[in-house]
């Protein structure tokens, strides 16, 4: 099972909202998910940023692999060193 850190939309049209999840790679976008570590409000100025870093931590050391714009997210949260 490859496991993947993505993000999953909700929030309504033109209103988005993500949550930053575990989710196992051949999964919908938002469909189940394993874990969720966090969120990320773009709406709000300036945008929303929350994320549970041992959590982000612990499953990156089991193997997790993120997607570009999650990865790009958790360098922001200064869970992943650039």
């Amino acid at each position: 099972m490859a496991v993947r850190i993505r993000l999953k939309r909700l929030g309504a049209k033109k209103a988005p909202f993500y949550r930053i999840v575990v989710a196992d790679s051949r999964t919908a976008r938002n469909g189940k998910s394993i874990a969720e570590i966090g969120y990320y409000d773009p709406t709000k100025e300036p945008a929303v940023l929350k994320v549970d870093s041992e959590e982000a931590n612990k499953w990156l050391a089991n193997g997790a692999q993120p997607s570009d714009t999650a990865k790009a997210l958790l360098k922001k949260a200064g869970v992943i060193a650039e």
